[in-house]
């Protein structure tokens, strides 16, 4: 079963909820890292490094002596990564996803592809959590391929996949194929606002998923107000504990500082299995 914890909005403890999670259940589980460009999972999880890996995309290379500038290169690509105005085609790997278009519709077979290295997989593990993290180069602007490489690595089991905040490509990315999407907010009008955009997105995917609040008790009751209306089942509301604060700042998973915070988490996921199959049930229905 896999699993996506995202989040509207940045900074309301989805990495949090990630981690203490994979650490309440049951061996074996996984713990995908998938936001890529600021994974920091690691940080907490304290795996132990076994193994890295470089992932690249295939970026086209032109041979001046084939090519006959036509330009079908440069008409069939939609970002613009390789331009020809009756001259050489331009190639600018930055802009490049890495579909392989402008190859197969070249007459003259004059693209090759070379492999351009975006980022690296971190295999680690610790206490039956096996960790996959992705990690993007600096000035990498193309983090989907990696995300996608990143969940290629998804064995049989239950598997955790702490996702990019925000509602953008690299989110879409990280919780399309999943089973269940768990969505961490906070009680402010910031963290209602961004709720509703990660829900219309959870929607538009036929997502299962539901609410996780986080420091429920500072805030305001229109979070609530709102899944309540919404029909949107709220699985844990976690406190604003001045404890859970100090062990993040330790680098401590919260179940570790506060032990009774794992029954909470192992409840979170017997709601998980169980929203999941029901709303898996009406949309079978529907």
């Amino acid at each position: 079963m896999k699993i996506a914890v995202a989040s509207g909005k940045g900074g309301t403890g989805k990495t949090t909820v990630a981690v203490n999670l994979a650490l309440s259940l049951p061996s074996p589980v996984q713990l995908l890292d998938c936001d890529v460009e600021e994974p920091n999972c690691h940080l907490f999880l304290k795996p132990e490094i076994q193994r890295e890996e470089v992932v690249g995309i295939p970026v086209p290379e032109v041979d001046p002596d084939l090519c006959d500038l036509c330009g079908e290169c440069g008409r069939i690509c939609q970002f613009n990564a390789i331009v020809s105005l009756k001259t050489q085609p331009l190639v600018f790997p930055e802009l490049c996803h890495g579909c392989g278009g402008c190859r197969l519709v070249c007459p003259r077979e004059a693209i090759h592809e070379e492999n351009r290295p975006i980022g690296d997989i971190i295999f680690g593990r610790r206490e039956g959590v096996d960790f996959v993290q992705g990690r993007l180069h600096i000035g990498q602007a193309m983090s989907p391929p990696l995300i996608r490489a990143v969940k290629k690595e998804a064995a049989g089991g239950v598997c955790i996949i702490d996702c990019p905040p925000g509602t953008t490509c690299p989110v879409i990315t990280a919780i399309r194929d999943t089973d269940f999407v768990v969505l961490v907010t906070e009680p402010t009008p910031f963290g209602l606002h961004d709720l509703r955009l990660a829900v219309d997105t959870c929607r538009a995917l036929d997502l299962p998923f539901g609410v996780v609040i986080n420091r429920c008790d500072s805030g305001d009751e229109r979070v609530v107000a709102y899944c309540h209306e919404e029909h949107i089942p709220v699985l844990l509301e976690i406190a604003d504990d001045r404890r859970i604060a100090e062990a993040y700042s330790r680098g401590e998973p919260a179940v570790e500082a506060l032990p009774r915070l794992r029954r909470d988490f192992s409840r979170l996921w017997k709601k998980i299995q169980h929203h999941s199959t029901r709303m898996k049930s009406t949309v079978t229905r529907g």
